[in-house]
């Protein structure tokens, strides 16, 4: 059967490196498989989740080049989770609550000033019906926790080999909370036995969530998935990574104007046995994927990583797959390409061509405090049409009639072709100028 893997985002802010690390982990393994890979929102809790984030992650995950399969909402999928939660209720499987979230709070702090583990007592199963009716006439509501058995739970980790966790030292989890809303864990053990999840792959702060939910497997007589778990990525000095705070947000890189391949390559790659290297496609990406190679140690993620990466990516990009960007920008025509063969390995950014563009194709004239220099040079250059070669004569003979070499020779020159101190070879610039505006930057300003 093909596998069926997710990325359960919650939309509460934009998806940062981290959030797109997992999300294309688990697209391009459901790629390589030939599976489903299912987009799903973690939203029962309106209150934080928002409509435009929702747009925004599909959004970024589409620069991204990822294209689900399915969309889903658990917020549309409440009735669902309702009468799971009642047939628990019914096989006495939950139990109700009514400690308010200070007061277990202080239960927290008391049990950790002993010594012990935070771990909820289940103080509220020895509450008589009397107890809990007495409670609610005070105007308290129950949330809901599942009953752990209190057993080991073992199970084979993609990444991490045999693993197993004892659930005596967990807290029951709450399944629902006194205002109604369901949580995650529960919420997304229902979705993945209705989707046919076959894979979960998440980072390791889940590894607790998945003893806990292998039970909850269990209770509804249903197989659990395979599960695995990443290392995680940090910031450059350690921090964890949020969306709350917009954390190398996805959002960030896109407006930043570099190669979404770049971002899709450093998420995936870092953190794993095999080196950032360019790629030419996320197929090719995909092809590399193995959780074997995920390393177990926490990683640091450097953003200048993608810009160097983005950098090498763009330089080497061919004209025929550049032509529709370039064009948008302006830039078409016969000399189109000789632009971008003579322009690609000195931008960072693909929006600077159109600068260039601008420079040497339109009319200009850059004042120059070297207008004897300029004269010198323009009675040595060289007749149409201009080749590879023409740059070279015409540099020898400025030379042998200047005595001039090195930078004194070359920069007055750049500087009155193209109005900047760095940029394209000009033996490429100077067939894309011509013959006709190379003389006409060269003259002395026009008289105002």
């Amino acid at each position: 059967m093909p596998p069926v893997f997710r990325f359960a985002p919650s939309p509460t802010g934009y998806i940062h490196i981290g959030n797109a690390r997992t999300a294309l982990w688990n697209a391009l393994l459901a790629e390589k498989l030939g599976g489903t890979f299912i987009l799903r929102f973690d939203d029962t809790d309106t209150e934080r989740s928002k409509p435009h984030f929702v747009e925004a992650i599909v959004e970024d995950l589409a620069w991204l080049g990822i294209k689900p399969d399915r969309i889903e909402h658990q917020s549309a999928r409440i009735a669902r989770y309702e009468a799971a939660l009642a047939d628990l209720k019914a096989r006495g499987l939950v139990y109700p609550c009514y400690e308010t979230p200070e007061e277990l709070d202080r239960k927290r702090k008391r049990q950790q000033a002993r010594g012990l583990p935070p771990v909820y007592d289940r103080a509220a199963l020895s509450l008589s019906a009397e107890d809990r009716a007495e409670l609610e006439r005070e105007g308290r509501r129950p949330h809901w926790r599942f009953k752990l058995s209190g057993r080991s739970v073992v199970w084979e980790d993609g990444v991490r080999g045999a693993s197993h966790i004892e659930t005596s030292s967990l807290s029951d989890p709450v399944l629902v909370r006194a205002d109604g809303t369901f949580l995650y864990t529960f919420a997304s053990v229902i979705d993945d036995i209705d989707m046919g999840t076959t894979d979960i792959l998440r980072g390791e702060d889940h590894v607790a969530n998945t003893a806990v939910q292998i039970e909850l497997f269990r209770a509804f007589n249903a197989a659990a998935p395979k599960f695995s778990h990443h290392n995680l990525i940090t910031t450059l000095t350690g921090e964890e990574m949020s969306k709350r705070t917009g954390s190398l947000s996805i959002r960030s890189f896109r407006e930043e104007g570099v190669d979404p391949l770049a971002v899709a390559l450093v998420a995936v790659l870092t953190g794993t046995s095999e080196p950032v290297h360019p790629v030419a496609s996320l197929g090719d990406l995909a092809a590399l994927l193995d959780l074997t190679k995920f390393s177990r140690a926490l990683t640091r993620f450097d953003p200048a990583e993608i810009r160097d990466l983005s950098k090498k990516l763009l330089h080497a990009k061919p004209f025929a797959a550049m032509a529709p960007k370039l064009a948008a920008l302006g830039i078409s025509g016969p000399k189109a390409e000789a632009f971008w063969a003579a322009l690609h390995g000195n931008i960072d950014r693909i929006e600077e061509a159109a600068d260039w563009w601008h420079i040497l194709m339109g009319e200009q004239h850059f004042v120059s405090a070297e207008p004897e220099f300029l004269a010198e040079a323009a009675a040595c250059l060289p007749e149409e049409p201009f080749d590879e070669t023409s740059w070279s004569r015409w540099i020898g003979a400025i030379q042998a009639r200047t005595g001039r070499k090195g930078k004194a020779l070359f920069m007055p020159l750049r500087l009155a072709l193209t109005g900047r101190e760095t940029g394209p070879e000009l033996k490429a610039a100077l067939p894309l100028l011509g013959r006709s505006a190379v003389l006409s930057r060269l003259a002395p300003a026009p008289r105002s």
